[in-house]
């Protein structure tokens, strides 16, 4: 640890917070710029949002949401028409603070006149969701997944999940929520944060039994009562990709803003925390995302009367442990540069190989016995034998360690999901029209640049109406009381935007085919720019 600060520079910087803990000119830092604004409850609720506009079925893992004020009426409105046209639903929602963290300020309401949600939406804005109702049980309790996520890189884009996670228990029975147990919060929060505070909190030794488990435990159990595991696997593997697929855009901003191109400055990965909450069905749905889950392997209990001090968690060890050892192999440049040496080794021993074999030609043509190489370089050539790299595991650092239990998903699976990276090719033009390196927010001069370039206006589209789109959408998302170091159009409000003009181009198609068709309309055009421009610069 360097509290103060250290002058020479390393090859990996741990941040506790965020990416702006320090300033970073070279490594790897484990903070991607952005993360933590891109998972508060609103914003991930937003980006997943323009993933239901597009892909609805694709992204039904994600609970119907609200973001309040700006969407109270409109919450009043959808729940008093769902109930028109159902009179026997009887939803109850949860109310979540956007900027809450360990359960702080979660509640849930039956109705969107509950006096609560009038009285602290205005002060403290918050995200208002479906509650699931019908959850998993284990031992007639209510319980979450979380799920420890590596984001190794950013582009190309890789994904790493754990292969075990923590199953964090709610310390009373579950009921369905009705008026008389909505304040039970020990009955309907997952948070160990709150739990810790029951007095039915059971600390184990064990990982499967106590309110915190691994979640390897519980998936033995699922199997052993014919549930299809690997399925549930599958399940939660397209959740997560999915996931980071919506955050990626705006992420992609942020990361050019605060490490342009062509200049120094670090790389980044992170690990995240997915909180998962597993149905009845066994259909897994988010929670949320954490950007800076707790990894602490200890927890507070009380050892005599009155005195409490840290005793360890096996199942936070096990669990923990092996996601920081296994990142840190990952991302370690070292590892990198010990293949590199043992690929310029292959490579020296294939050319010496090759050498021998034509030395000993050349030694049969000048004898005129041309029958057969020498028993020796066969046998080199056949098995590889000889002088081989001395890259062997007995030699490796990583010698003796544990196999990964960090599984790629990506790109592993990329071409299963690849057609929903739309936002993230609406995002690369964004940037490019940018302009200024470091600014996340794109002017008027440029909008009107990106409509000229791909050839979006015409007698019925002017540059006029184009003035009043920038306008009239960036005034809007302005007033939505989100941060604004700078004016301009933030993605969100380009992404609108471009989602528009995709509509009056490419009528009656469904939204995401009228996106896919703008966006290679924008790139055939910007493709010939850019190739008219350096067949001139050779002229």
């Amino acid at each position: 640890q360097f509290p103060f600060g250290r002058r020479l520079p390393c090859d990996i910087y741990w941040h506790g917070v965020s990416f702006h803990d320090n300033d970073i000119f070279s490594g790897q830092v484990n903070k991607f710029p952005g993360m933590t604004e891109m998972v508060r409850k609103i914003t991930l609720s937003r980006a997943v949002r323009t993933m239901q506009d597009l892909f609805p079925l694709e992204y039904n893992f994600y609970p119907r949401s609200w973001i309040l004020p700006e969407e109270f009426a409109l919450f009043v409105d959808e729940v008093r028409m769902m109930k028109d046209s159902d009179p026997g639903w009887k939803p109850t929602f949860i109310v979540k603070p956007d900027g809450g963290c360990q359960g702080d300020g979660i509640y849930l309401i039956k109705d969107p006149s509950d006096i609560r949600l009038r009285g602290s939406i205005q002060s403290r804005p918050a995200v208002v969701q479906e509650y699931i109702c019908k959850p998993l049980l284990v031992d007639k309790l209510k319980f979450d997944i979380r799920l420890y996520v590596l984001l190794k890189s950013l582009e190309p884009l890789e994904i790493y999940i754990a292969k075990d996670g923590l199953s964090r228990f709610c310390t009373e029975p579950y009921q369905e929520p009705t008026l008389k147990n909505l304040h039970q919060v020990f009955m309907h929060l997952t948070n160990y944060s709150l739990n810790i505070h029951s007095g039915n909190f059971i600390h184990s030794d064990s990982v499967s039994t106590g309110s915190k488990r691994t979640f390897s435990s519980i998936l033995c159990r699922l199997s052993s009562r014919g549930a299809d595991v690997k399925k549930l696997w599958s399940d939660i593997i397209s959740l997560v990709i999915k996931t980071i697929i919506a955050l990626t855009p705006e992420l992609k901003v942020y990361y050019q803003s605060d490490i342009p191109a062509g200049k120094p400055g670090p790389t980044c990965f992170q690990i995240l925390g997915f909180d998962i909450l597993l149905m009845k069905n066994l259909k897994p749905m988010l929670l949320e995302v954490n950007a800076n889950p707790s990894m602490r392997i200890e927890h507070e209990q009380e050892l005599s009367p009155g005195v409490f001090g840290n005793v360890p968690s096996p199942v936070d060890e096990e669990v923990k442990v092996a996601v920081i050892r296994d990142t840190l192999r990952l991302v370690d440049p070292q590892k990198k540069k010990r293949k590199d040496d043992h690929l310029e080794r292959q490579q020296i021993e294939s050319y010496r190989k090759k050498i021998n074999v034509r030395y000993n030609y050349f030694l049969c043509y000048r004898c005129q016995a041309f029958e057969h190489v020498s028993e020796a370089d066969e046998e080199l050539l056949d098995t590889g034998q000889g002088d081989k790299p001395r890259y062997d595991s007995a030699e490796s650092p990583e010698a003796g360690l544990p196999s990964l239990c960090l599984k790629q998903v990506f790109p592993k699976y990329a071409k299963q999901f690849s057609y929903l990276r739309l936002v993230d090719r609406v995002a690369a033009l964004f940037i490019r029209f940018l302009g200024v390196k470091g600014t996340t927010k794109l002017g008027p001069t440029g909008f009107r640049t990106f409509i000229r370039n791909c050839k979006l206006s015409n007698s019925s589209f002017t540059m006029a109406s184009v003035d009043i789109l920038y306008i009239d959408i960036t005034r809007r998302w302005n007033s939505m009381g989100i941060e604004h170091k700078e004016s301009g159009m933030c993605l969100q409000a380009f992404v609108e935007a471009f989602f528009c003009l995709a509509q009056k181009k490419y009528k009656s198609l469904p939204l995401h085919e009228q996106v896919a068709l703008l966006i290679e309309f924008c790139e055939y055009h910007l493709a010939a720019l850019d190739e008219k421009r350096l067949v001139c610069g050779r002229g």
